[in-house]
């Protein structure tokens, strides 16, 4: 374990695999730590340096009072970087991770070698079911939306047979700080990157599970075609957490992408 302090608060984070190699840096989802990518980013350090962190209000990093905004996800991990000696990467994002690596390539287009976006869209839900769990959350802590959230992270199939890893990720999901859950709702509440999504340039993957509850596969499918160039695939037998549940073929799709971007 490694913690640096970036923007004022400390991020916890995980530097690893081939040290001359280029950079891969993995951004976890609302509610989740770095611990999601333990199946995938092991796949990667044979050729890759491996950067895994801790977002703002989560895992063993700092959670300050909410409200956060997108940007203050993005400003974080480019100091990470930066106090890592890390020019640019190929960044690995998981829903809302997916949202900060699509405003980083458009922020600082020269920071993101390729964009591997997982589960996620140019915009998620409403202003209103955003504003419904932040006031949930307020009230009753991340306990109140754990049950909903799990239906949406994980395949029908994934709950039933295998129960004791499925209350193992609900322990992390309400282990996570209420006003950093919160203040990371209030991000993805805010943040419409429909506009900016022409203005990626580096090559994108967009990934999508089959049976996914928060980002279903046709909004994923409609930011992949706002993105030019950018690329879409499915991943059967999959919800929200594809790093949990199909980690092998994750790591095929981001590894196919890395080597057609010319990064192995």
């Amino acid at each position: 374990m490694a913690f640096s302090r970036v923007n004022g608060i400390v991020l916890h984070h995980r530097d690893g695999g081939r040290g001359d190699g280029p950079a891969l840096v993995f951004v976890n989802s609302l509610g989740s730590d770095l611990r999601i990518w333990d199946r995938v980013a092991p796949a990667f350090a044979e050729g890759f340096r491996v950067v895994l962190y801790d977002k703002r209000g989560h895992g063993l990093s700092d959670a300050p009072p909410a409200p956060y905004s997108l940007d203050d996800h993005v400003d974080d991990l480019i100091g990470l970087l930066d106090r890592l000696s890390i020019p640019s990467a190929s960044v690995v994002g998981l829903s809302v991770g997916g949202m900060v690596a699509q405003r980083l390539a458009v922020r600082n287009p020269e920071r993101v070698q390729a964009a591997i976006l997982c589960c996620t869209a140019a915009r998620i839900g409403s202003p209103e079911t955003w504003a419904e769990r932040i006031g949930a959350v307020e009230a009753g802590g991340v306990e109140a939306v754990a049950g909903a959230v799990l239906e949406r992270w994980f395949t029908p199939a994934f709950r039933r047979e295998r129960p004791s890893e499925t209350q193992g990720w609900r322990n992390m999901l309400e282990r996570t700080p209420a006003q950093g859950y919160a203040g990371t709702c209030a991000a993805i509440r805010d943040a419409d990157l429909t506009a900016d999504a022409g203005r990626i340039a580096a090559p994108t993957l967009c990934i999508a599970g089959d049976q996914d509850g928060s980002t279903p596969a046709e909004i994923v499918r409609s930011t992949a075609h706002l993105i030019p160039g950018a690329r879409f695939e499915l991943i059967e037998g999959a919800g929200h957490i594809p790093c949990v549940e199909q980690p092998a073929m994750l790591a095929q799709l981001i590894a196919g992408h890395l080597q057609e971007a010319g990064l192995v």
